[in-house]
């Protein structure tokens, strides 16, 4: 729901609470649907992927680094919405292990889900959950075609990269651990220049990071509350 989500934040250039977020939708109709039920399906959408809530970390950061990173929005989203949706994450293995060029077997992703689900989906809910994964990955960047979906690489941007980052310090991981989880792998970068680009991220106030040889220390002071940081030490 890349463009909806676009659509929504550009509708509001300084943060809102949810209630405001829902207004646009629902009364307002900023996204421009057609019904009353499918403003309120899009508006229970958007917010099981996104919260549309400041208090929550993760969209609050997303939001920040929003406004400062156009390129990066597809990432930036697609990465939101992996630590929020169970059934994307559970299709980023099928998609991330592709050679750049391979096509994207439809059974894989089917076998994906099944595996996260087991039965709990009839075969038209099924098609629909495959149909739906399939547009977000295309939406994010990692595929590209219509009926035929095959695989090319991203460009992590410095406030993607630091968002990834921020995802796997929320989990408690630290140092040069950062940049080899499920998060950076979504970047299609290797560690190396992902440290680069997370050096870019720092000018641009998305991280803290300090580096000395092969030792390196990222921290997220400029964009977590104090709170924040002392709950993701205790997460491991």
């Amino acid at each position: 729901m890349l463009d909806e989500l676009s659509m929504l934040l550009e509708s509001h250039s300084q943060v809102v609470g949810r209630p405001d977020y829902l207004a646009a939708i629902i009364e307002n109709n900023v996204l421009g649907k057609q019904t009353a039920a499918t403003r309120k399906l899009t508006a229970q959408r958007l917010t099981e992927l996104y919260a549309l809530d400041s208090s929550v970390t993760l969209f609050r950061v997303m939001r920040r680094f929003w406004q400062d990173d156009e390129a990066g929005r597809p990432l930036l989203a697609v990465l939101c919405s992996l630590a929020r949706d169970p059934l994307l994450r559970a299709t980023a293995e099928p998609v991330l292990a592709l050679s750049v060029g391979e096509e994207l077997s439809r059974q894989r992703i089917t076998d994906a889900i099944r595996t996260a689900v087991g039965d709990r989906l009839n075969d038209a809910t099924l098609d629909k959950v495959v149909r739906n994964v399939s547009s977000s990955w295309t939406q994010s960047g990692h595929l590209q075609g219509r009926q035929r979906k095959f695989r090319q690489l991203v460009r992590a941007t410095p406030l993607s990269t630091a968002y990834a980052l921020l995802l796997g310090y929320l989990e408690g991981l630290r140092g040069g651990r950062l940049f080899e989880t499920n998060w950076t792998r979504v970047l299609d970068a290797p560690p190396a220049e992902l440290r680069s680009v997370a050096a870019e991220a720092k000018r641009l106030g998305g991280l803290d990071l300090k580096s000395a040889s092969d030792v390196i220390d990222v921290g997220f002071t400029t964009v977590l509350t104090a709170q924040e940081i002392k709950d993701s030490r205790g997460t491991h």
